[in-house]
C-alpha cells in the first residue's frame, strides 16, 4: 500500500516537472514598437511562428467592434450558447448551454478575464462557426500584415497551425488602439461586470506596478509559455512591447518592464503620428477582404448602423447643449448670443423643435461615426474611403456637464489652436461626440485668447482622466494637451 502511494507520488512529481520543463522550453520572442509611428526599437526572434496562447483573442475582439461599429452587431444582443462555447475550457466565464447572455458581457470576459467560453459564443455569434470564424481572423491579420499569423480558433488554445509572432501580435495590438479607441479602456480595467459575476483582469499585476501601462492581452498555455502584448504612455510617448515565452506571471511582466523602459529611453520624445491603415472589412457572408488598390472609389461600406452613438439620455445633453456656453473664465454659465439668430428657445424645446433637434443629434452622431474611421494616412496597397467633408454649418456647441453625480477635477485638456468663436464652438461639439465616455463629467469652456479668438477646452477632470482623454484625443490625430485649471 505504502509502495503503491510512494509509486503515485513519483508519478506526480515527474509530471509537475514535466510540465514545468515544458514551460521553460517555451521559445522566447519578444518586439518592442514606438506605437506613435509603427518604428520598431528592439526585436528579438521576432518572426519566428510560435503559440500565441490568448492573444489570439485580439483579434477575436477586433472582430467584434469592428461588427458593432458596422451596425452588424448591438452591445445589447442576446446570444445563446451553445453546446461547443459552453464546452470550453478554462479559462472561462461559466456560460451554460441555452442560456442567453447580452454581447456586451462576452467581450467584457474575453477581454478581462481571457474566457474562451465567452471567445467561442463571440465567433459564433459573428460566422455561425468557430472555424469559420478563424479563417476571417487569418483574412484580417493578412489584410494588417501579419504575414506569419494563423488562427485556427477563437481562443488561442493550442492547436496544430494556430501559430503567430511577436511582430504581428504588436501589429494587432497597435491596430487595435487606432481603430478603436473607444474600446481601449476596456484592456485596463482591473475588473468588471460580466453578467454572471465580477471578472478579474489576468494582467492586473503588470497595471498596478507599472506607470502608465493600459492593456493589452496575456496569454498562457503549457506550450506557449506565459505570453503578454502590453502597452503604456508617458505624455505624449506610448510604447507597445509584444512577448512570447516567459517562464513565469512575474518573469515575464519583469522583463516586459524592461522592455518598455527601453522603449522610452529609445524612441524620441516627440514624433508624428502614423496612423495604421483603416480596413474595410465586410460583412461575414461575402468574406473579411481588404479592397485592393484597384477597387472603385466608392465601398461597399455598410450604412451606419441606426443607433445612436450616445444614449437617449445622452441625446437631451445634445438638445440642451445648443442653448447654454460658458464662454468665462470663472466657470459662470451664460446664454450664447447666437441662440436666438440659431432660432433656439431658452427653454428645454418640445413638440417639434424637440424632433428637429433629436434629427440634428442623429447626423451629428453619423458624422463624429464618420470622422473617427476615417484614416489620416494610407498606404498604397490599401483601398480606403476618402474622407468626407465635415459638416461646417453645424450648431454652436454650448456647456453643459455630462455626468454631475462625481466632483468636479482640477485638470482638463485644451484643444490645439485658436479659433473664431462658432469654429471653436463646433470642434467642441463634435470633440465631445466622439470621445464620449473619455470626456464624461467634463465642461465645454471657451477662453478668449485675443483678437476675437478662443481657445476651446473640456474642464472639470481629474489628473488621469485629462490625460486618458488627450492620449484617446492624439490617437484620432487631434492635437491637445493637458492643463491645470487655475493652477
Amino acid at each position: 500500500m505504502v509502495g503503491q502511494a510512494f509509486r503515485a507520488s513519483l508519478l506526480a512529481l515527474g509530471f509537475f516537472i514535466s510540465m514545468v520543463a515544458t514551460v521553460q522550453a517555451a521559445p522566447y520572442a519578444a518586439l518592442v514598437l514606438d506605437a506613435r509611428t509603427g518604428e520598431v526599437l528592439h526585436a528579438e526572434n521576432a518572426d519566428t511562428r510560435l503559440h500565441p496562447a490568448s492573444l489570439t483573442k485580439m483579434m477575436t475582439l477586433y472582430l467584434a467592434f469592428t461588427e458593432i461599429k458596422a451596425g452588424r452587431m448591438r452591445v445589447d444582443q442576446k446570444i445563446t450558447i451553445s453546446n461547443y462555447a459552453a464546452s470550453k475550457p478554462p479559462s472561462k466565464l461559466g456560460l451554460r448551454a441555452g442560456q442567453t447572455i447580452e454581447f456586451r458581457y462576452l467581450i467584457r470576459a474575453a477581454a478581462v478575464k481571457s474566457a474562451n467560453d465567452a471567445a467561442a459564443a463571440i465567433a459564433e455569434a459573428i460566422s455561425g462557426s468557430e472555424p469559420a470564424f478563424a479563417r476571417r481572423m487569418t483574412e484580417v491579420a493578412r489584410a494588417m500584415g501579419m504575414s506569419r499569423t494563423t488562427f485556427r480558433n477563437a481562443s488561442g488554445l493550442t492547436q496544430k497551425g494556430h501559430l503567430s509572432t511577436a511582430r504581428d501580435m504588436a501589429i494587432l495590438g497597435r491596430q487595435l488602439f487606432f481603430d478603436f479607441p473607444e474600446y481601449y479602456n476596456l484592456f485596463s480595467r482591473r475588473s468588471t461586470d460580466a453578467k454572471l459575476k465580477v471578472v478579474y483582469n489576468t494582467n492586473r499585476r503588470l497595471l498596478a506596478a507599472y506607470e502608465g501601462a493600459d492593456g493589452i492581452k496575456t496569454g498562457y498555455t503549457r506550450a506557449a509559455g506565459y505570453n503578454l502584448v502590453s502597452s503604456a504612455r508617458r505624455g505624449s510617448e506610448r510604447v507597445i512591447v509584444s512577448l512570447f515565452g516567459g517562464r513565469s506571471v512575474a518573469t515575464r511582466n519583469a522583463r516586459v518592464a524592461e522592455l518598455m523602459d527601453l522603449g522610452f529611453k529609445e524612441m524620441p520624445s516627440r514624433a508624428q503620428i502614423v496612423r495604421p491603415s483603416r480596413l474595410l472589412i465586410a460583412a461575414p457572408s461575402s468574406g473579411y477582404a481588404v479592397a485592393s488598390a484597384r477597387a472603385p472609389a466608392r465601398s461597399t461600406r455598410p450604412v451606419a448602423r441606426p443607433q445612436l452613438l450616445f444614449t437617449p439620455a445622452e441625446r437631451e445633453i445634445v438638445i440642451a447643449s445648443i442653448q447654454k456656453i460658458d464662454t468665462s473664465a470663472s466657470g459662470k454659465t451664460v446664454v450664447a448670443d447666437q441662440a436666438q439668430s440659431m432660432g433656439a428657445p431658452r427653454s428645454l424645446p418640445t413638440g417639434a423643435r424637440a424632433q428637429q433637434l433629436e434629427d440634428l443629434a442623429l447626423a451629428l452622431d453619423r458624422a463624429a461615426e464618420e470622422a473617427a474611421i476615417v484614416p489620416d494616412r494610407t498606404p498604397a496597397d490599401f483601398a480606403i474611403i476618402p474622407p468626407r467633408p465635415r459638416p461646417e454649418n453645424l450648431p454652436v456647441a454650448k456647456t453643459i456637464r455630462l455626468a454631475a453625480s462625481k466632483p468636479a477635477g482640477d485638470f482638463g485638456v485644451e484643444l490645439g489652436g485658436s479659433w473664431s468663436r462658432p469654429d471653436a464652438e463646433r470642434l467642441l461639439l463634435r470633440t465631445a461626440l466622439q470621445e464620449l465616455e473619455a470626456l464624461e463629467g467634463s465642461q465645454r469652456r471657451l477662453m478668449p485668447s485675443g483678437g476675437g479668438r478662443y481657445r476651446a477646452q473640456f474642464v472639470g477632470l481629474t489628473r488621469t482622466e485629462a490625460e486618458t482623454a488627450c492620449a484617446r484625443l492624439s490617437a484620432r490625430q487631434t492635437e491637445c494637451s493637458v492643463m491645470s485649471v487655475g493652477g
